[in-house]
This record gives C-alpha cells, sequence and structure tokens, in this order.
C-alpha cells in the first residue's frame, strides 16, 4: 500500500501483539505495516521503509520449524528495533549467544536502565516496570552490542548497536503494562530513525482521496451503505474524493435501532448531499423471517436478501464499474492477506461479495490501511456526527440476532425502545467511552409480574454491557447499581410489554458478547 509517509515495516513472527505494534507506531504518528517474517531482503530494499520493527512470537529460535528472518535485513543499514523473540533472532544471526533454560520470566518485572540508557533507553527511570514474556534469552550479546538494561532474571533486557542502528529488547514495549515503552518506540521513530510524525488524520485524509482519484478516474462507483461506521467512513471519503460519481445503496431491512435509519439518510442526503437510493424492505425482510427461529439461518436469510436487494438496485444503474466496502487493515491482516506464514488465517475475508451470475463489478477498498480507531478519527476529521462515528458496534444481521427466536414486528419494537433507553443512560453515564459495547436483548420467554395491583404475563430484557480491548475477549461491565436501579425502571415504566429487566454478567468466554 503506497501511502506517500514513511513506512515501518513489522515483522511478524506470529506474534500476538503484532497489531499491537503496528497500532503503537501509528499512535507515534508514523505509517506501518505488517509484512511477513520472511520477507527477503530484497524485497525490504525495494520498499524502502524507515525502519524495521521485529516483533515477539510464541516459538524458541532453536524449535523446529522455527520462524527465522533473512540474514541479510540486518545489513542494510536500515534501523531495526526487536522484541522478544525480535531480540533472540538479531543474536542468533549476529553471533550472540542464547543459551536454553528452564527459568522464564512472565508478566511484570522491574527495568534496571544501565548506564546512561544508550540510545534506545536514554531519559528512561533508571528502574521502571516492564513486562516479559519469554523463557529463553539472550546470554551473550553480539559483537559491538552494548547491554543497556537487565531485570533480576534476564542481564540483557535490552541491547544495541547504534554504528550499525540495531536496537532490541528482551521486553514488550508496545503493552500498557511496560510503563515507558510508547516513550521508548517514539525514540527509536522520531530520535533515532528521524521519521516525521506525518501520519495524521488530514493526511490519511489527502492520500485516500488522491488514490482513489487515481484508481476510479471517471467510472462510477457504487457503495453498500449500512450506517456503520466503516460503511459510512466509506461513503464519505469517496464522496469527497469523487463527488456525484458515487452512488450509495442503503438497504433498510427494518432491523436497525431506534431512529437509525432516518439518521444514515439525513446524515448522507441532506448533510453530505450524497446521491442515495433508500430501499425500505421492512415487509420484505419480516416476511421471509416469519417463523424462524435458527440463529444461522437467521443470518443466511438476511445476508443472502441483503445481497440480491443490492444487486438489483446495482444493476438498474447505469455506468458502475466499482463496488466500495469497508475492509479494515484487522480483516486484511487475519484473512490472510498480508499475514506472514508464521500467522494463522483466522477468519475467512468477512466482506467477500457474493456476485450473482453475469454480474461483476471491481472492488474498491479506501480503509483497508487503517485500524477501527483511524476510522473512527478519519470519520470525525470528515465531519460525520458523533451518532455515526463512536456507534455502537451492532451485528450485520442486526436486531434479528437480539431478538432471540422468531422475528416480529411486536417484537423488534419492544426491544428497539428498550435498547434505546440502555443506549442512552449508559452513554450518559460513561462520558469516557470505557465500556466497549451496550445493548438489550428480548429473549424468547414471558415473565409473570404484578403492575398495577394486576397480574401481567409479558416480556422481559435484559440488558448486555462489556469491556473489551478488541472484542476477542471481554468482562462484563461492572455498572453502578444506581445506573442498573434507573434503567430498569425506566423501561419497565416507558415500555409497554415489559414487566421485568435482568443483568447479563458473563464474561467472554464462556460466553459470547451477542446472545445469537
Amino acid at each position: 500500500m503506497q501511502t506517500g509517509q514513511p513506512t515501518v515495516l513489522v515483522l511478524d513472527f506470529g506474534a500476538q501483539y503484532a497489531q499491537l505494534i503496528a497500532r503503537r507506531v501509528r499512535e507515534a504518528r508514523v505509517y506501518s505495516e505488517i509484512v511477513p517474517f520472511d520477507i527477503s531482503a530484497e524485497e525490504v530494499r525495494r520498499r524502502d521503509p524507515a525502519a524495521l520493527i521485529l516483533s515477539g512470537g510464541p516459538a524458541s529460535v532453536y524449535a523446529d520449524g522455527a520462524p527465522h528472518m533473512d540474514p541479510a535485513v540486518l545489513t542494510l543499514g536500515i534501523p531495526v528495533l526487536g522484541f522478544c523473540y525480535g531480540i533472540q533472532e538479531m543474536a542468533l544471526h549476529l553471533g550472540g549467544d542464547i543459551p536454553r533454560t528452564d527459568i522464564g520470566e512472565y508478566g511484570y518485572a522491574e527495568l534496571e536502565v544501565l548506564g546512561d540508557g544508550g540510545e534506545l533507553l536514554s531519559g528512561i527511570p533508571e528502574r521502571s516496570q516492564c513486562w516479559m514474556s519469554h523463557r529463553d534469552s539472550v546470554g551473550t550479546p553480539p559483537p559491538g552490542f552494548s547491554v543497556t538494561a537487565r531485570t533480576a532474571t534476564t542481564a540483557i533486557a535490552a541491547m544495541e548497536d547504534g554504528s550499525r542502528r540495531l536496537y532490541a529488547t528482551q521486553f514488550h514495549p508496545e503493552v500498557a503494562h511496560t510503563e515507558h515503552g510508547q516513550e521508548i518506540i517514539k525514540r527509536f521513530l522520531h530520535d533515532i530513525v528521524g521519521a516525521a510524525p506525518t501520519w495524521t488524520m488530514v493526511n490519511i485524509i489527502e492520500d485516500t482521496v488522491e488514490r482513489v482519484r487515481e484508481q476510479v478516474g471517471e467510472d462510477r462507483v457504487i457503495c453498500a451503505l449500512s450506517g456503520g461506521v466503516d460503511s459510512s467512513v466509506v461513503a464519505a471519503l469517496l464522496h469527497r474524493a469523487i463527488g456525484d460519481q458515487l452512488t450509495c445503496v442503503f438497504v433498510d431491512h427494518g432491523l436497525l435501532r431506534l431512529d437509525e435509519a432516518e439518521e444514515v439518510v439525513r446524515v448522507f442526503r441532506d448533510q453530505f448531499h450524497v446521491d442515495l437510493v433508500h430501499v425500505q424492505a421492512e415487509e420484505r425482510y419480516l416476511s421471509l423471517l416469519a417463523g424462524v427461529t435458527d440463529p444461522e439461518l437467521k443470518r443466511r436469510i438476511i445476508g443472502e436478501e441483503f445481497w440480491r436487494i443490492f444487486f438489483e438496485e446495482a444493476t438498474a444503474l447505469e455506468g458502475v464499474k466499482w463496488l466500495a466496502q469497508g475492509t479494515l487493515y484487522p480483516d486484511v491482516i487475519e484473512s490472510g492477506g498480508r499475514a506472514g506464514k508464521a500467522t494463522a488465517k483466522i477468519k475467512s475475508h468477512h466482506n467477500l461479495i457474493p456476485f450473482p451470475d453475469g454480474v461483476h463489478f471491481d472492488l474498491i477498498e479506501p480503509l483497508s490501511n487503517l485500524f477501527k480507531d483511524e476510522v473512527r478519527a478519519v470519520g470525525a476529521e470528515l465531519g460525520l456526527p458523533d451518532e455515526i462515528v463512536h456507534r455502537q458496534p451492532f451485528p450485520g444481521p442486526g436486531l434479528a440476532v437480539r431478538v432471540i427466536g422468531d422475528i416480529t414486528r411486536e417484537k423488534l419494537d419492544l426491544l428497539r425502545k428498550a435498547d434505546a433507553i440502555v443506549r442512552e443512560e449508559i452513554a450518559e453515564w460513561d462520558r469516557d467511552r470505557q465500556v466497549w459495547q451496550y445493548f438489550a436483548v428480548l429473549p424468547d420467554i414471558r415473565s409473570v409480574g404484578v403492575m398495577g395491583d394486576e397480574r401481567t404475563y409479558a416480556h422481559p430484557i435484559i440488558i448486555r454491557a462489556v469491556a473489551s480491548a478488541d472484542a476477542m475477549t471481554a468482562d462484563w461491565a461492572r455498572l453502578p447499581h444506581e445506573l442498573l436501579a434507573k434503567m430498569s425502571n425506566r423501561i419497565i415504566n416507558e415500555v409497554d410489554g415489559i414487566n421485568r429487566v435482568a443483568y447479563d454478567i458473563t464474561s467472554k468466554p464462556p460466553g459470547t458478547i451477542e446472545w445469537e
């Protein structure tokens, strides 16, 4: 991906933190990409990066099949910074010693900076907390290297050879647990490498607009607009780049949250003046979903019908060559698009387009080099309203998988009203956005209650709120009892047909964030 920015390549040795390293580099306002650990020196030279970072990894450098880099990469004169497995790779190829040991070091450790800390650790306090996760470690540094830090367990916690612009740490500066980790990364990027902090939202937008104009030319583009963050930012970016060459198709399946469909139309048709085709398909979906209770069947029906409707509209337009979609950089990595051999293919491409027979559009993916937080920041810079930029994560099938059991208009209306109260109250309380996701679920049961001296037999509502960094794991959010009580009272008082409210205190795992 050409961005016009200085680029740092992160060589991925199968690290669980590879994406985190790339994000930390970008947080320092320097563009980064993840590449395979075995990228050739010739390819590195061709790409001309400002610097390289060697990630950690789960293997021992001595293990059968352990991932190893092209040693010639270390002789190119490009600044290199290695973390954990990366320091061991550096030592292995440059003549250092890595003794086998049965004593590991995991979790917090006290880092002691030696002397002036060298170039990399200059300015870091003599003692601070760092995060370790290793068994093997360097015993003797390669010729020319000086040791700049240690811990009680690891004699060589950091080393460097400034003359060759090679630096490495056994600890993980990229994780939040290392007190001065981001300072170390910035020190390497800004002071040692000399990479200017130019990876800003304004430059991202300018670079993307330029690329899109060059790629599309005079052709027309169609975009499937859901109202979610990704598709909304794609639409706003493309509209800035190519104006009325863009047509957005918004398939309103009637499974969105309260007032969301109206908000999508208002923002893109009235504020941005995008050519918007609004397909009102609620009746069509209710008919197809009637009596369907299996969640996977729900998903399949909704997805297949979405693309059926979308392509009905797309093929009715003349001169459309491109189909825009909101693929993000983690999607590309996890589907194997830019992953190394040491990185597992986690999932098939989440936006695989099921083109019908005889129909095809070329794909354009203007967000494919961005992380989610960058997408949100770009959206804010483009002028998208906060309600869209910080929209709660929402499953593709919408409320269909938050209504447990069969789907009816009555159930959707009940859930919409209750969910709106949950989102309003938690958003008001959680001004710093510490809670990752929160919503209401309508289970497929009724419960006995007493309201106004009369027996009721109505629906319960379950509130779900979780804290997470990346949705891979999540813990239930410890909401104040007063907040839970307020939501419960409002839901029961304001939503006719609800007589009980429960709070889900299940983490992921063993549960999932969604109920279906």
